[in-house]
């Protein structure tokens, strides 16, 4: 696989590819992107000048200038310069097993395919290409420029070199690749929030509280502890010198059960006008940039304390991939 990657070419460059850009220009490297939405390339630039100050206060790596930024309209042109091609297209399947077979047929086979999807298997991305063994997951999560996770999954065909290599390239732009040892829809992250997501519905559509509840619900305990501790580890200290195993005796199925309702509901139109309201009147007029400026100086902060007083990264248990 290619080494070092000098130029990264995304497809696609929605709320996700546009991070991705953004991220990769301040380590330094060269970015192509392309999309065939007419108002993408005004979209990607101004979406990178929005991510850029925050990136500038964090620091950026030698090299790093918006400058080496270039849409390209043609794909077949955007891929012939790749080193890394990061796909970021909507999460439909059949779109995106098209535009990966397309690519695949236009790359050389020392470079690596990497998608963006939040959960479909790459077996089946994997579908009608020459190349499949160079085809892998890599799931980041928004905003791309800020958070490190990038849930890392191969499919049937992937070899371990794809994955070691993947897992390099993430590294080198400052992120923390979690692999999923067996391939499954949604992957780790997504299946845990759409959990959270789905109860949450749950209680909107039954009335028992608001978008702003439930929220506060979360930021105000679980979300804090959950930001360095995660779940598991919070139950495992919530149970005292007795650890996990006092938890889930006390935590039963037959007391949780009375309280849970975890099947996803119906998306009817009571459902979402009610979910959007609420979630509205948090916003209160005020626009979406604002909320992302005011969110990425929060996630630095929260950063800059687990830098500060939580273990270092060889002692705080992430689980280790292949180098």
């Amino acid at each position: 696989m290619r080494d070092p990657v000098n130029t990264v070419v995304l497809l696609g460059t929605g709320l996700i590819g546009s991070g991705w850009a953004a991220r990769c220009l301040a380590h330094g490297l060269d970015v192509v992107a392309w999309d065939p939405d007419p108002s993408a390339e005004a979209t990607l630039f101004a979406n990178v000048d929005n991510a850029w100050p925050i990136l500038e206060e964090v620091g950026l790596r030698s090299g790093a200038d918006r400058s080496r930024l270039r849409f390209e309209p043609s794909l077949e042109a955007a891929l012939s310069v790749a080193d890394y091609v990061q796909e970021n297209a909507p999460d439909d399947e059949a779109l995106k097993i098209k535009l990966i077979a397309q690519a695949d047929q236009l790359l050389p086979p020392d470079v690596i395919i990497a998608s963006s999807s939040s959960g479909i298997r790459p077996s089946l991305l994997q579908e009608g290409t020459q190349y499949p063994q160079r085809i892998m997951i890599g799931h980041p999560f928004n905003p791309v420029y800020l958070l490190p996770l990038v849930e890392i999954v191969g499919g049937q065909a992937t070899t371990e070199d794809t994955l070691r290599a993947g897992g390099a390239f993430y590294r080198s732009l400052a992120m923390r690749p979690l692999l999923a040892p067996v391939e499954i829809d949604g992957y780790i992250s997504d299946r845990l929030q759409q959990v959270l997501f789905h109860e949450a519905l749950y209680l909107i559509e039954a009335g028992i509280c608001t978008p702003a509840q439930i929220d506060a619900a979360i930021t105000g305990g679980p979300g804090l502890r959950w930001a360095f501790l995660g779940p598991m580890l919070t139950f495992h200290l919530a149970g005292g010198d007795g650890g996990i195993r006092h938890s889930m005796a006390h935590w039963a199925p037959e007391v949780a059960n009375r309280w849970t309702h975890l099947p996803a509901p119906d998306f009817t139109e009571k459902l979402v006008n009610a979910t959007a309201a609420g979630c509205e009147e948090i916003q209160a007029g005020r626009s979406i940039k604002e909320f992302e400026r005011r969110r990425d100086r929060c996630l630095v902060a929260i950063q800059g304390a687990l830098d500060e007083f939580w273990f270092p990264p060889n002692e705080d248990g992430w689980p280790d991939m292949p180098e």
